[in-house]
């Protein structure tokens, strides 16, 4: 089987900063990540990433076991970032780069209705 790499970019939100996720498909479910990204946070990310080393795909998807890359986000992604949308877009860069899922875009669009109450 040859190695995959697959890409995500990612436009965090109202935040205005981008990351561009590489994940590499090593073989045998193992993936590493590199990531670029305008965001401090992100950057401290991917250096805890980094030093965690290649993740093993098919247990951090296994619903029996913790995510260690949840595990490092959780870490590194506190307060307003903790609904960050990166952490989505490095799950799924690592699926389709170790072969378990195929590449397919996903959306979050949000919107706010404004109403004002009558009494």
């Amino acid at each position: 089987m040859s190695a995959v790499v697959a890409h995500a970019d990612v436009q965090a939100g109202i935040c205005g900063l981008r990351t561009h996720v590489t994940a590499h498909g090593g073989g045998g479910y193992s993936v590493s990540f590199d990531i670029v990204t305008d965001c401090e946070t992100i950057a401290s990310l991917a250096a805890g990433l980094s030093e965690r080393g290649p993740f093993n795909a098919l247990e951090e998807i296994d619903p029996r076991t913790s995510s260690g890359l949840l595990a490092v986000v959780s870490t590194h992604l506190k307060g307003c970032c903790a609904g960050c949308a990166v952490p989505v877009g490095l799950f799924k860069a690592m699926q389709v780069a170790a072969g378990l899922a195929l590449p397919k875009d996903v959306a979050i669009e949000l919107s706010v209705d404004r109403t004002t109450r009558t009494q």
